[in-house]
């Protein structure tokens, strides 16, 4: 090989590293601003990888099969599809008594003979918090023949416990020795009542919460568009804010501006493109080169509606800043490219259904958070 060859050669290699490292690093950013708007970091529709159906100028979007497995990357073994179809039967059952999901929760009891005292109750519930999963327990007042949310001071009063630890969120599956930890906890607190605990098989339990989290996993999806600026030029905060906040956003203490519904859930944010958060007591002196508008899907009921919605807001905001609408990778959005982004929302909500999550439902804003 001569110096020439060697040197295109080694040229070459420099750019397709540089091209994948410019990549990632967009991916990264994106994904901290999921995981900062959101509490989690769920795919963005526009940056998925391993799938094969691309939009118009190259641009990716989700590939959705009959029943989404498991996100890419991930295992994805015949059993495991056939034992999330089942899980995915049992998740439209209606949810377990004193507020708990069958689906979702793993719910161990405590029964005594006599009143626990708050002691106990208020120590059971630290260690359950402290087992790397959301928890909660319930307490049936013997007075009132109900079950009532168990808190610090309510002790005295109840003869009977209910605990639950969650058994799925975006952090992934619950693990067995998150799940021993909660089940010691449970027997531990019995012990000093005394009174009888039931803790069910954890296998069962583990293999549920691993095939929920495939399901999750492959319908667990975001649509970003990118507002940037012309060439030379940047957004300046001061301006942002006022369009955003007359748009119908506010900005809130995570440094994102959330466009929330009546009931004060977010439907969809509004984030710096670069690093910087937006932050009141420093937004006046920042200048962008271009700001990112999200929409957490599963989260979201009524997808379609919401993400024209955003799109209705992203074109308004685009002309009043003087920027043009692309996707991640700089590449002009064209309706053709969102009338298939529709039809993925669709199929993916449409599949949550099936599978007993209603997007935009508690069961899936617990799922996904």
């Amino acid at each position: 090989m001569s110096d020439l060859q060697l040197s295109l050669a080694v040229i070459g290699a420099l750019v397709v590293g540089a091209v994948y490292l410019y990549n990632w690093v967009q991916e990264r950013r994106l994904r901290r601003r999921l995981g900062e708007a959101f509490g989690a970091t769920p795919e963005d529709v526009l940056l998925k990888s391993g799938i094969d159906s691309v939009l118009a100028d190259g641009r990716l979007e989700p590939q959705l099969e009959a029943a989404p497995g498991p996100a890419p990357g991930a295992r994805h073994e015949d059993d495991e599809r056939s034992h999330a179809a089942a899980a995915a039967g049992a998740a439209r059952a209606t949810p377990a008594a004193a507020g708990f999901d069958a689906v979702l929760d793993y719910v161990a009891e405590i029964e005594s003979e006599a009143p626990i005292a708050d002691a106990v109750i208020g120590e059971l519930l630290s260690k359950i918090a402290a087992c790397g999963k959301p928890a909660r327990g319930a307490g049936f007042n013997p007075e009132s023949g109900e079950w009532e949310d168990l808190a610090r001071g309510a002790g005295g009063r109840y003869t009977k416990l209910k605990l639950a630890l969650q058994l799925v969120n975006r952090s992934g599956p619950v693990n067995p020795a998150q799940l021993a930890m909660f089940c010691d906890a449970v027997k531990g607190g019995a012990d000093k009542i005394p009174a009888a605990a039931n803790c069910p098989d954890a296998q069962p339990a583990l293999k549920a919460a691993r095939d929920l989290d495939a399901f999750c996993s492959g319908v667990d999806v975001a649509v970003g568009v990118n507002i940037v600026a012309e060439e030379g030029a940047s957004f300046s905060g001061t301006k942002i804010r006022g369009l955003a906040e007359a748009a119908g956003f506010k900005l809130e203490p995570d440094g994102v501006f959330h466009y929330r519904d009546e009931r004060r859930q977010t439907l969809f944010t509004l984030d710096n493109h670069e690093p910087a958060p937006f932050l009141p007591e420093s937004i006046k002196n920042l200048t962008t080169r271009g700001v990112t508008l999200l929409l957490d899907v599963p989260r979201v009921a009524d997808g379609i509606a919401v993400l024209e919605r955003m799109l209705e807001i992203a074109h308004s905001l685009g002309a009043a800043l003087g920027g043009r609408l692309v996707d991640d990778n700089r590449v002009a959005l064209s309706e053709a490219g969102i009338s298939r982004i529709r039809e993925q929302l669709r199929s993916l909500h449409a599949a949550m259904e099936m599978h007993g999550i209603t997007a935009g439902s508690a069961r899936a804003l617990r799922l996904f958070s």
